[in-house]
């Protein structure tokens, strides 16, 4: 696990990432199952959850609401009242924009090791303009449910 976790921390330098570093989907999973204190925390919207699909496991923390896409502004004290600050991290939305910012923000609040997950939960649009085909959770073949 500390390779993965090295590689990680590696990317988010490359990167100029404010947070511990960037995971892709297969090593969040590989961290679940390794690491005890680990959480992956999906950040998408309810909506999302129930009618996209979820990963088993999960702590679910909107970082905007739905309807509307309103920040969540009460996004870190739920955050701090689920997930302990000496935790390992693993941030996931649909593509990794949300869970990007939402690691800069836990950063800034003293959670060292956040990490966002690159390519979220859905990963880039194709060129028909889909999604689930190309990177992600899901197209990793990755647990997930959906209702």
């Amino acid at each position: 696990m500390q390779g993965i976790l090295a590689a990680a921390q590696e990317r988010g330098r490359e990167l100029k990432l404010p947070y511990a570093g960037a995971l892709l989907p297969g090593e969040a999973h590989a961290l679940m199952q390794a690491l005890p204190e680990a959480r992956l925390v999906d950040v998408r919207t309810r909506a999302e959850l129930e009618w996209v699909g979820k990963v088993p496991g999960s702590v679910t923390i909107e970082w905007n609401s739905w309807p509307g896409g309103a920040r969540n502004l009460d996004f870190i004290a739920e955050f701090e009242a689920l997930v302990d600050k000496n935790a390992t991290v693993m941030l996931l939305c649909r593509s990794g924009v949300r869970s990007h910012h939402a690691a800069i923000a836990l950063a800034r609040v003293g959670y060292a090791k956040a990490y966002n997950v690159l390519q979220g939960f859905e990963g880039d649009k194709d060129p028909a303009g889909q999604r689930n085909r190309i990177g992600g959770w899901r197209a990793a073949g990755l647990p997930w449910t959906q209702n």
